[in-house]
């Protein structure tokens, strides 16, 4: 069984190990390493990023801390009640997920930002461990290159759901996907993403995990494929927490 996270010295993608070797000699401080899914372990929502920025996740070791994306991300979060405590720019911060979990589509920083088409697929049992251990009822995706490994990490055929900024998708195990453009510094600089843009998109998955019918909704494609097939075991079931 594939764990959630990869080991600290993970040798799956040369290129990426590479890269990290040489991060580790001229920034021996740094995290240097793949960087581990951080937030609630029973999280209702699941975020989805590219990879760790180099000076940011890849420095600290923890999910969009130390740049910029993680200045709009955190404080979205805190503004939609995904979060509370202080976003500090570190690990050792106060800041805590509630309800909300984040996973990298890729583990390890790459090169220019830009993971290869076979990092992206190596690095991928981690997401589907992850997403079986946490059974979510939403995900939010953080560009077209999360989007779609997370659809194939779900077993979803992407010709389906279509990546765009702001879109709601119903998934077919019951499951909802609302899709971002990345809150990355570049995006934000560029007007392709404005800070009111990110807030909706994350302030909808927050109302989504927070209400009744994403409940019923999985419960309603549960009810049908027992129907179907006489079997077929929901899983863990969650109940609605208090507000």
């Amino acid at each position: 069984m594939t764990d959630t996270d990869p080991p600290h010295n993970c040798p799956l993608c040369p290129r990426l190990v590479a890269f990290r070797h040489e991060a580790r000699h001229l920034h021996p401080d740094w995290h240097n390493a793949p960087v581990p899914n951080w937030g609630d372990t029973a999280a209702r929502l699941i975020i989805v990023g590219l990879a760790p920025g180099l000076k940011g996740a890849n420095r600290t070791g923890r999910p969009f801390t130390g740049d910029y994306a993680g200045d709009l991300l955190y404080a979205t979060l805190r503004k939609t009640g995904l979060a509370a405590g202080e976003y500090e720019q570190r690990p050792d911060d106060t800041l805590r997920l509630k309800g909300v979990l984040i996973a990298n589509a890729v583990r390890c920083v790459p090169p220019e930002n830009k993971p290869t088409t076979d990092e992206i697929k190596t690095c991928r049992p981690f997401l589907m461990a992850t997403i079986a251990a946490t059974r979510p009822l939403a995900y939010l995706a953080l560009g077209r290159i999360a989007h779609d490994s997370l659809l194939v990490a779900l077993g979803e055929k992407r010709a389906r759901y279509a990546f765009g900024h702001g879109a709601e998708h119903q998934l077919s195990g019951g499951g909802a996907l609302f899709d971002s453009y990345h809150c990355s510094r570049y995006n934000t600089n560029t007007g392709v993403l404005t800070t009111a843009m990110f807030e909706d998109v994350v302030g909808r998955a927050a109302a989504f995990i927070a209400s009744d019918r994403s409940v019923e909704r999985i419960e309603r494609i549960w009810r049908s494929r027992r129907g179907r097939n006489g079997s077929g075991a929901p899983g863990r079931r969650r109940q609605r927490r208090p507000p």
